[in-house]
């Protein structure tokens, strides 16, 4: 039987999707369940499993745009599994051949020829005075000889030749890629995006991991890093200041009661936002086991597109690869995102004196359609406040209890 493979829908507003990468080979044997592609959409790349066991016959190339339901391949459920590969036959062994007199040999015949790049009398006085040398122009002339019209159409190198590789390779982008840069475009065309920024002392945090991260991972099988206490954080802000948890959708504006937090994740196929249901009623360990499964699943090429949509507000921790500062852009339709950096020990002042303390700059990106500076301010002085002070603010005085040790 010729079973028909179609592509499956990744998700209600995916239409098509973009054939990535073929794991197999046309007339392969695969068995059920098998990878036998990689497909992208413009949410994600996700991997399409054989439906039966069989003899694959491929019905598209690689970067192919093909729809939803259309037949990618077809699987010959009647043909057999190839057993392994039989030993080689044996070599017949020929009598050794005589050696062949070898003929006389003679010397190649030069034709006389003028010297590439060597330049007529008339064209070097030319070269000269552009201060070109012959060896950067290529002759038309006999043998390559450099002509007078040849001088006087040469122009100048503009860069020292350096006898280096000047290869370069064109790819056409995926189409996860393409999506994304098209988003960001319309991100930066369509809203009115500003950045506010400030720092945080990070060393109440990182008194509280010190203290008690070998207990936490102990418990619970996993680290105590700095993006529970940001989502903490962002959500107790977002519940301060609503709007900043709000979107425009035409002439309206959508405002919700819930916090489903986007986390921006680094996958094989590129930037990744899963998105963290709820993220309001988790606890510290809650968001920990939360981000771990998704960052995995991104890392893996299992995330799916259920997984990475929605969100009404973004965390995208570029500290992770050294960002000192930068202006994140709002992931559309949302009206904010909070960018992260790395956390440097700088000199601070505290109780009138200078010391030195572990510093995060942080940012607020946000649409200022909806988002007015003093709910933006307030709201990341909310976020600075709360991962200053996670003892009372955050843990409602009780270490321990909050992280359920």
């Amino acid at each position: 039987m010729i079973l028909e493979m179609k592509v499956p829908s990744p998700g209600e507003s995916i239409k098509e999707v973009e054939i990535a990468t073929w794991l197999v080979k046309d007339g392969d044997y695969v068995e059920k369940d098998q990878a036998i592609a990689e497909v992208d959409s413009d949410k994600a790349t996700l991997e399409l499993p054989a439906e039966v066991s069989g003899i694959i016959t491929l019905k598209a190339e690689e970067g192919d745009t093909v729809a939803v339901g259309a037949v990618v391949c077809l699987i010959d459920t009647d043909g057999a599994k190839p057993e392994g590969t039989a030993a080689a036959p044996a070599k017949e062994e020929k009598a050794p051949e005589a050696p062949k007199a070898e003929a006389p040999k003679t010397a190649p015949v030069q034709a006389t020829t003028y010297a590439t790049s060597t330049p007529s009398p008339a064209a070097r006085k030319i070269l000269d005075e552009k201060n070109i040398q012959p060896t950067e122009i290529t002759g038309t002339g006999k043998g390559g000889r450099i002509t007078k019209d040849d001088a006087v159409n040469a122009v100048p190198s503009m860069g020292t030749p350096t006898g280096g590789s000047r290869g370069s390779e064109r790819t056409k982008l995926s189409m996860l890629r393409r999506k994304v840069a098209e988003r960001l475009v319309s991100a930066k065309n369509e809203t009115a995006m500003l950045t506010t920024f400030n720092e945080v002392d990070m060393s109440a945090i990182y008194a509280l991991r010190d203290q008690y991260k070998e207990d936490f991972k102990a418990k619970h099988q996993m680290g105590l890093g700095f993006m529970s206490f940001f989502t903490k954080a962002v959500t107790r802000a977002l519940q301060l200041y609503p709007d900043v948890n709000s979107m425009i959708d035409g002439q309206e504006k959508i405002s919700y009661d819930f916090c489903d937090i986007s986390v921006a994740v680094s996958g094989p196929k590129g930037l990744m936002v899963p998105v963290v249901r709820n993220a309001e009623n988790l606890t510290f360990r809650g968001v920990e086991a939360e981000i771990k499964r998704l960052a995995i699943r991104a890392r893996d090429g299992q995330i799916t597109v259920d997984e990475m949509t929605g969100g009404t507000f973004t965390i995208s921790n570029g500290g992770v690869f050294g960002s000192m500062l930068s202006t994140p852009i709002i992931n559309p339709p949302q009206s904010g995102i909070l960018g992260m950096h790395n956390v440097v020990d700088r000199p601070v002042v505290k109780n009138g004196q200078i010391v030195i303390a572990p510093v995060m700059y942080v940012a607020l990106s946000y649409d200022h359609r909806i988002i007015d500076g003093r709910e933006s301010v307030g709201f990341l002085v909310a976020v600075k406040e709360a991962l200053e002070n996670p003892v009372e603010i955050l843990m409602d005085n009780n270490p321990k209890k909050a992280l359920e040790l």
